[in-house]
């Protein structure tokens, strides 16, 4: 090509890309000034993915990530851990067995940090609605694999235990709620508390029914149907038609009353509620004890949970930045949390946690086992619908591998990976859980984009996006972005947090290449989702200026 018409081509081609970078300003702009918007914290970062930038909007400064948080745990888990890792939770004796039928001792059910001790199914798969007259489907056990280890220790021949059914969540201290969670997140499915030793999501489904006329009691059951809390519901009547649902539902902290109250209207639907377990390894040890009742086996101690308490001479925020030390990455490894020797990864191996420098060896019988669904799959479940448990336990997986199985040898894993392998800029986050619960997690629009692109060239990556909810089909993203073009083009991980909301992922654009962006927005106006609208707006622009 002759010189001048060369030069023609490259003028063209920048003179292009500003329009495009003009046009897109010029939306983003238009947007985030809208006056119901405005008064908002605006963050923005858009990337090719060979990490040229495309745009930027205080792409450097800290906002809260909310759920975008969970894509930093499980980034890490999906390198480190490997998306086949397994965790494996078993029940031993104890104590002295000298024929099949008695132990002289305890049974201990070990919690090895397993998600999914519940009835659901893997892998999962978007919920699709039930067609008009078919038949309703199977109610699934909650309770089901507690079941299935009690089927394991009958099949034994073990009759009579003399001690206790122990629930064990040693692997990890008991620290059952990260930094900032807030005192009223706790009654509540979603801030459950963290245990190694989790069974249904560490929740029960209240469902709350009218009687049949005003001024009746309501009507309340649980799932799974196992005595564990006190439910008062005195203070909770049956309204008039047509004045709709108005329960509210409390509990102080450690306590296991909880109280209901307000009306419900007596043509109203039930109301359902996810409620938290409070102790989810003594609720563990409970079902456990009352499945072998019903299969004969008579326990005559209690059931109890066993904890290892949180000893730590650093705050959060200096200990959590103290380097491990990383082996190397994997496409596939599988990791058995138990078996890994148990150190702080600091080069002397030193640690502020005294517990975790020796492993528990045992000499128990193992009587009965489960070995739960992969890391992948979980990963799949948890960025999907944006479970907050499962983004913690596999936080504290990371923290056992590397260290003594707490919050901040989880988050230790995780900053050390993010800077060292990810070449995240180590003054662009501060991270103080797993699932971005805590309102004390900060990070900027650049940081995510930047783990983003690493993730888009790594093994696990495919993988890793495939976890993220489709526009418009499935997950967080079900009911957004349903209308061409961005239906099943856009997949991003979603976040939402009192003030605070994000929208970061991958987006099919109108030229047809595929960029990595991050909205970030918090202090926005309350009680209203205009700031939702408005980003998925500017997710749009992206789309259509690209």
């Amino acid at each position: 090509m002759p010189c001048c018409l060369y030069r023609l081509a490259l003028l063209c081609a920048v003179a292009s890309f500003a329009r495009a970078q003009t046009t897109l300003s010029d939306a983003v702009q238009a947007i985030t000034h809208e006056p119901a918007v405005s008064r908002a914290h605006w963050g923005v970062s858009v990337l090719k993915l060979d990490g040229t930038p495309v745009f930027g909007l205080n792409e450097g400064n800290f906002f809260i990530p909310a759920s975008n948080a969970k894509l930093f745990t499980t980034a890490t888990a999906m390198a480190l851990l490997g998306p086949d890792a397994t965790f494996q939770t078993e029940v031993s004796a104890h104590g002295d067995r000298k024929d099949a039928a008695t132990l002289r001792g305890d049974l201990i059910l070990h919690g090895e940090g397993d998600a999914n001790l519940s009835g659901r199914n893997f892998p999962w798969a978007r919920p699709v609605p039930r067609a008009a007259g078919a038949p309703a489907p199977t109610a699934v056990d909650p309770l089901r694999c507690v079941a299935e280890l009690a089927d394991q220790i009958a099949a034994t021949g073990l009759k009579h235990v003399t001690g206790d059914v122990v629930g064990d969540d040693t692997l990890f201290p008991y620290e059952p709620y990260p930094e900032d969670w807030t005192i009223d997140d706790a009654v509540w499915g979603y801030g459950a508390p963290v245990s190694a030793l989790t069974i249904n999501d560490n929740q029960l489904v209240l469902t709350m029914s009218p009687g049949r006329k005003a001024g009746d009691a309501i009507a309340i059951a649980l799932l799974p149907a196992m005595q564990w809390y006190t439910l008062d519901t005195r203070d909770a009547r049956t309204g008039e038609p047509g004045s709709g649902s108005h329960l509210d539902v409390t509990r102080m902290p450690g306590s296991r009353s909880v109280r209901i109250y307000g009306t419900i209207a007596s043509d109203a639907a039930p109301d359902a509620e996810e409620i938290a377990i409070d102790d989810p390894a003594a609720y563990a040890a409970a079902a456990l004890r009352q499945m072998l009742a019903a299969r004969g086996v008579q326990v005559d101690g209690v059931a109890r949970a066993q904890h290892r308490p949180v000893t730590r001479s650093l705050s959060f925020a200096a200990a959590s930045r103290r380097p491990v030390l990383l082996p190397e990455e994997k496409e596939s490894a599988t990791v058995k949390v138990s078996a890994i020797p148990q150190n702080c990864g600091l080069p002397d191996n030193s640690c502020d946690v005294a517990a975790a420098t020796t492993p528990v060896v045992s000499s128990d019988v193992v009587l009965a086992k489960h070995t739960s669904p992969t890391l992948g799959q979980d990963v799949m479940l948890t960025n999907k619908i944006s479970q907050n448990l499962h983004a913690e336990l596999l936080l504290h997986q990371l923290g056992a591998v590397y260290g003594d199985g707490s919050t901040i040898g989880g988050a230790r894993v995780v900053s050390t990976w993010l800077i060292q392998r990810a070449r995240v800029d180590a003054g662009d986050f501060m991270l103080y859980d797993g699932s971005g619960l805590s309102g004390h997690d900060l990070v900027t629009p650049r940081a995510i984009t930047q783990l983003l692109r690493y993730a888009a060239m790594q093994p696990w990556g495919a993988a890793w996006k495939a976890s993220f909810p489709v526009a418009g089909e499935d997950g967080t993203l079900r009911g957004r972005f349903a209308n061409a073009p961005m239906k099943d083009h856009l997949f991003a991980k979603t976040g939402t947090l009192a003030a605070a909301r994000g929208l970061s992922g991958y987006v099919d654009c109108a030229s047809g290449q595929t960029l990595i962006f991050s909205i970030l927005v918090d202090n926005h106006a309350p009680h209203t989702n205009d700031d939702q609208k408005a980003m998925d707006r500017i997710a749009a622009a992206i789309a259509a200026n690209n």
